[in-house]
C-alpha cells in the first residue's frame, strides 16, 4: 500500500524548487523580469515604426523645401548704373585750314567748356587747349569766350580747369574762390579767368595770377566767330 505519510511526487518537486522573492507560481514564470520576449519584440517593433515614420516625415519636409525653392520668385535685382561713360565728343583740332573748334550754342551756360587741340603753325606742335564760356558775355561774340593753351607758359606742366571749390581749398590752399579757376598742379598757381595781368609793353593777358610762382597768365588763343562757328585762329 502506498505510504500515506509521504506527499505526492509533484508536490515534492514543487517544494524542492527554489523560491525567488517576489516571484511565485506559474504566473511569475510566464511574466518574468522585463515582461518576457513578447515585450522585447513589441519594443523593437515600436522603434522600427518610429524610425520609419520619422524618416517619411523628414523626407516629405525636405521635398517640400526643394519644391518651394524651385517655385520661389527670383530675388529682386538692384539696378546698378553702368560704369561705362558716355563717349566724349571727338576733340577738334584747330588748324590753319580748319580752325573750327565749336558751334555757337555748344557752350550754353557760363563756365561751360570744350577741349580742343591747337596746331602751332610755327612749330607744328599740337597743343592741348580749352575754350571756356565766360559769364556776362554774349555767346555770339568773341568776348563771351576765353581760349587758352593748357600748358604752362614756362615749363612742361599741364594746366587744369578746376570747377570744384573744395578742390581749390584742399589741393591749392586757395580759399577765396567763388568761380572756377585755372590751376597749375605743379606749382599750385591759381589763375583767374575774369582778371587781366600785364605781360609787358602795355599788353594785357587774361588769367591773372592770384597765387603761386608762375610768372605770367596762360598763353592765350585768339577766338573769332564766323556765322555759327567758333574759330581758334592764333596763339601767343
Amino acid at each position: 500500500m502506498p505510504d500515506q505519510s509521504q506527499p505526492p511526487a509533484s508536490d515534492r518537486f514543487k517544494a524542492e524548487m527554489p523560491q525567488i522573492p517576489g516571484v511565485t507560481g506559474q504566473a511569475a514564470r510566464r511574466s518574468g523580469p522585463g515582461g518576457g520576449p513578447w515585450l522585447v519584440v513589441g519594443g523593437l517593433a515600436a522603434v522600427l515604426v518610429a524610425v520609419f515614420v520619422g524618416g517619411r516625415v523628414l523626407s516629405k519636409s525636405r521635398r517640400a523645401e526643394t519644391i518651394a525653392a524651385s517655385v520661389a520668385p527670383p530675388a529682386a535685382q538692384i539696378d546698378v548704373p553702368s560704369t561705362s561713360a558716355v563717349p566724349d565728343l571727338p576733340v577738334p583740332v584747330a588748324t590753319e585750314s580748319d580752325p573750327v573748334v565749336a558751334q555757337v550754342g555748344d557752350l550754353a551756360k557760363p563756365w561751360d567748356s570744350r577741349q580742343f587741340t591747337f596746331r602751332n603753325r610755327g612749330t607744328g606742335e599740337n597743343v592741348p587747349a580749352l575754350l571756356i564760356r565766360l559769364p556776362g558775355g554774349a555767346g555770339t561774340q568773341p568776348a563771351g569766350y576765353w581760349a587758352l593753351a593748357m600748358k604752362a607758359a614756362y615749363g612742361n606742366c599741364g594746366l587744369e580747369y578746376v570747377q570744384d571749390m573744395a578742390r581749390l581749398r584742399n589741393d591749392y590752399s586757395f580759399r577765396n574762390a567763388n568761380h572756377p579757376m585755372i590751376g597749375n598742379p605743379c606749382s599750385r598757381t591759381v589763375f583767374d579767368p575774369l582778371k587781366y595781368a600785364s605781360i609787358g609793353g602795355n599788353v594785357l593777358a587774361r588769367g591773372a595770377v592770384l597765387q603761386g610762382s608762375d610768372l605770367r597768365p596762360p598763353l592765350g588763343i585768339e577766338v573769332r566767330i564766323k556765322g555759327r562757328e567758333i574759330l581758334a585762329v592764333s596763339m601767343e
